[in-house]
């Protein structure tokens, strides 16, 4: 018995290792990447807006597939689909650092979706296999280490984004091939599928094509709103062809035996209320980082990789918290944990709104270790009252509604954040800004700081939104529940 025992102890880190490589590699890819943009686009001979597509087409596809891949989780089990997920974005990564500049940077973007389909492989099992592996009382905890890595990643991404780019851009993205080639092959080896699937299910395609259909033209269309691309016409195309795959979507869900989206998850109160209180973080949030870059290469002057490394009280309060609200949590729930991580979040916020090129960095640290501190409150606490909500066998689809959440909130945030502060701003400003750094003066700054005013204080409304709906949820203790 006590072998059997100490076996399991060993998968559960085992286990947590592997998604911890992927986590780590995902993390360091987004922040290094921010740092390489501008030497991508003066090498690519691209377009501002095209690079923005380099980042949004990654999100689109990842926020797109998550769901379908939570529920072929919960299908074929977590280990082959995480692992084809970290083969994905490897070839990806492989392809992204052989791109020419006789495409100007598109045949880029095509890349990058290749690897947002390995993100979603990879996010998605990445949350149900470390609940599979943790016994009951212990998911926090896994899940809390985990996020080690990913605030690991930001902190290191742009000194590593900034190596690399001096030496090549396209470093940023080959450094991920051996990496992944060792996560992939670990990853054969060592996972296991400890939780016994149902036999003879079926693949809800209707369901999937719709919302696919549905939600990757909703996101499209806002997208193209804020980063303008095509005529109008084409857009309002997109959100007609939104309009009736969500509503087919819908339709062909309510009659389904088997749902690629059960719906009737969110019946568990506890599920419903965490769910709602991710979204709107997602999207209070998600657009704050992309904002603050800007800032701190605009009105605070400096280049790239400083505006990186300056934006480290973030990431760093979000390591020291992270591990231990999750650990928390596994004994004393997550209403309290997750409402309090919101609040203090939300008196990050209002501070950032209030922060002008003269501001301190020791007072801009502040405002970002509140609002990285509060973020590693709520975060663990919240997907552990999500995965530990629902039976084993549902656990891929419950962690594709909490990725598909996350990740709609925040495409939806930079969507809308990127006209209210940028879109105002001269697009030469903007350029030199975005290129080198150095500087932003005039009209110019006092448009930029009065827009990003109203962002940050539009994300502390929607932050306390959320706070309000997580203190909503029923108390409970984590022991008591299915996982």
């Amino acid at each position: 018995m006590a072998s059997e025992e100490d076996d399991w102890r060993g998968y559960e880190w085992t286990a947590l290792s592997v998604t911890t490589v992927g986590a780590l590699l995902a993390s360091i890819q987004g922040s290094a990447l921010l740092i390489a943009l501008p030497e991508i686009l003066t090498q690519l001979q691209t377009s501002f807006v095209t690079i923005m597509w380099v980042l949004l087409g990654y999100l689109l596809v990842t926020t797109a597939l998550v769901p379908v891949v939570g529920r072929l989780a919960d299908m074929f089990g977590r280990k082959n689909l995480y692992n084809a997920g970290f083969a994905i974005f490897t070839l990806g990564s492989f392809l992204c650092g052989m791109s020419h500049p006789q495409f100007h940077g598109w045949d880029l973007v095509g890349y990058r979706l290749i690897q947002g389909v390995g993100g979603a492989l990879l996010f998605t099992n990445s949350a149900a296999i470390v609940t599979d592996a943790f016994r009951k009382g212990r998911v926090g905890l896994g899940l809390g280490v985990n996020q080690i890595a990913f605030a690991a990643g930001f902190l290191l991404g742009p000194v590593i984004g900034g190596v690399l780019t001096a030496i090549s851009w396209q470093w940023v993205f080959l450094v991920n091939v051996p990496l992944g080639i060792v996560g992939t092959v670990w990853g054969i080896l060592r996972l296991r599928e400890p939780v016994l699937l149902p036999a003879k299910q079926r693949f809800d395609w209707p369901g999937s094509l719709t919302f696919i259909v549905g939600l990757g033209s909703l996101l499209s269309a806002v997208s193209l709103v804020a980063f303008p691309l095509i005529s109008a016409t084409y857009v309002y195309l997109l959100f007609v062809c939104a309009i009736i795959g969500l509503a087919a979507f819908f339709l062909v869900e309510r009659r389904a035996p088997q749902p690629m989206l059960d719906f009737r998850l969110f019946q568990d109160k506890l599920f419903a209320f965490a769910c709602a209180a991710n979204a709107l973080n997602g999207l209070a949030r998600g657009a704050v980082l992309f904002v603050l870059i800007f800032f701190l290469q605009g009105p605070y002057g400096l280049d790239p990789l400083w505006a990186g490394i300056m934006m480290a009280p973030f990431g760093t309060a979000f390591m020291l918290i992270g591990p231990v609200s999750g650990y928390l949590s596994d004994s004393y729930g997550s209403r309290g944990l997750a409402t309090a991580g919101l609040l203090i979040s939300a008196l990050g916020l209002l501070g950032l709104s209030t922060v002008v090129s003269t501001t301190p960095y020791w007072l801009l640290a502040l405002y970002m270790a509140l609002m990285g501190g509060g973020s590693g409150l709520f975060a663990s606490p919240n997907t552990n009252a999500i995965m530990s909500s629902v039976v084993p066998e549902k656990r891929g689809t419950a962690a594709g509604i909490n990725a598909l959440l996350m990740s709609t909130g925040q495409m939806l945030s930079i969507a809308i954040a990127f006209p209210l502060v940028l879109s105002r701003i001269p697009l030469d400003v903007m350029f030199q800004v975005f290129l080198y750094g150095g500087g932003m003066h005039g009209t110019s700054l006092a448009v930029f700081e009065t827009g990003m005013s109203q962002a940050f204080l539009a994300s502390f409304v929607v932050t306390l939104l959320a706070a309000a709906i997580s203190a909503m949820r029923p108390a409970h203790s984590f022991a008591a529940l299915g996982g």
